[in-house]
């Protein structure tokens, strides 16, 4: 076996591979012994059937099989030991000659797309911006609102006001004024008035009370036959003709109300007995939110570190035409458009890659398992605090995180992602960081224009 390798450019390479027979028929005879162990042919015993009869009818099949793992094997193995920096994988090269099984020899010439060099290293002579989000006492207060109204509840009022919710009995009217003969009524019926299209309907219901009558028009109220069909427990083609007055007699008001900022509220919350008092409840969504936005500006630093190494780097020189011969192997159903289309972007994508390499290597970052785990986790968290769900149980967590794992697309996506954060957290020990504070409407700002 002789291998051997030619850079023809700094970015273009050619690698020849000759294996002899001598190098993998040890292996075809194995595996021809292992056939005739297992296979059965009409007129033989399993086992028995002659060496002969078995290389005639799957020998050039085996001999290729073998021919072929060798060389996957060989020439992956030589490009890791020699250290050989390919983007994508080898492609057979229109230097290659003609290829017989019969020849004592073999010879593959293959095409190398070498990853350009560049110097992405970083020291303390690199200024990255770093924005830490201020959290003001409007956030907290907000968060307060948040938790309140999601555990609070319907009570029962005396006299209705706008957005409250009433209860009563609907009876549909005739010409006369009276309830029609036959007509439609609905006991127990729900309506919110404020959310009626029509205003002189819904002004109707202000200042009400239990056990008051009152007759308006739904048909005018809602203006929509979904709304009004559900209303009065009918069809929509029913809805659609109905056009007439109704008497409501109310039966009850309730009023949403905000949970009271007490021990029950903190518990659900945050947890049982987390915290003793509002003072201490507004405090620990305080820091909820600095740990929350920590997150962001740390996503937010490796955005910037990323830009800034682009354009410090500058233009850099990729072997184009064998990157969109791998494109195109990679992608068989598409045609030349797409790949001119989704090239440069690509591009783009492995610019960043290979950074990410070189400091990955110069900072020592390896990733493993657990922290890829700790990544979904985050990620889970970030997702129940949006619903001002904090206190999740551990075990929740892990469950929610491990699910997220089994999706191919998402484990990529948390790795990449698990890859990114350590490389910030490095990274901030080496470069110079340029602080600043700024509200959370100026740091989504700057995430725009990013």
């Amino acid at each position: 076996m002789k291998i051997s390798f030619e850079k023809t450019d700094k970015i273009n390479g050619l690698l020849t591979i000759t294996l002899a027979k001598a190098d993998y028929e040890a292996n075809v005879e194995k595996t021809l012994k292992d056939y005739r162990r297992k296979a059965s042919l009409p007129g033989f015993r399993p086992g028995q059937a002659p060496m002969s009869i078995l290389k005639k009818r799957f020998g050039q099949e085996v001999q290729a099989e073998e021919l072929n793992k060798m060389l996957g094997t060989e020439l992956y193995k030589y490009i890791r030991e020699e250290k050989i920096d390919i983007l994508g994988e080898p492609m057979p090269s229109d230097k290659q000659g003609e290829i017989s099984l019969d020849a004592d020899e073999q010879t593959f010439v293959f095409d190398i797309a070498l990853a350009p060099e560049m110097d992405a290293k970083i020291s303390n002579k690199d200024t990255i911006e770093y924005y830490n989000i201020e959290v003001d006492d409007a956030m907290v207060d907000n968060q307060v609102k948040m938790y309140a109204s999601r555990a609070g509840g319907y009570q029962k009022v005396d006299e209705y006001q706008p957005k409250d919710m009433v209860k009563g009995v609907l009876t549909e009217l005739g010409k006369t004024g009276k309830p029609k003969r036959g007509g439609i009524e609905v006991e127990g019926a729900t309506m919110l008035p404020d959310y009626m299209k029509d205003e002189d309907e819904k002004a109707k219901f202000n200042g009400m009370k239990a056990g008051d009558v009152i007759t308006f028009n739904p048909s005018k109220a809602y203006n929509s036959d979904v709304e009004l069909s559900s209303l009065l427990k009918i069809t929509k083609e029913e809805a659609a003709a109905v056009t007439g007055d109704f008497q409501f007699q109310v039966s009850e008001i309730t009023r949403y109300e905000p949970h009271a900022l007490d021990q029950e509220l903190f518990d659900m919350a945050l947890g049982k007995d987390k915290v003793k008092s509002e003072e201490e409840f507004r405090a620990a969504i305080r820091e909820n939110l600095s740990e929350q936005f920590k997150t962001d500006s740390e996503f937010r630093f490796v955005i910037d570190l990323k830009k800034y190494l682009v354009k410090r780097i500058g233009n850099v020189e990729f072997p184009e035409a064998m990157l969109k011969r791998i494109m195109q192997k990679n992608n068989p159903d598409k045609d030349a458009e797409f790949i001119e289309k989704n090239f440069q972007p690509s591009i783009e994508e492995l610019k960043w890659h290979l950074i990410k390499e070189q400091l990955c290597d110069q900072l020592e970052i390896k990733v493993e398992q657990p922290d890829v785990l700790e990544t979904a986790k985050e990620v889970t968290r970030m997702q129940f605090a949006q619903y001002g769900m904090t206190n999740i149980p551990e075990d929740a967590l892990n469950n929610y995180a491990n699910e997220m794992l089994k999706n191919k697309q998402q484990a990529e996506g948390l790795v990449t992602r698990t890859v990114e954060r350590k490389l910030g957290v490095a990274a901030k020990s080496v470069v110079k960081i340029s602080e600043k504070t700024v509200t959370l409407d100026e740091f989504n700002k700057a995430f725009q224009e990013a």
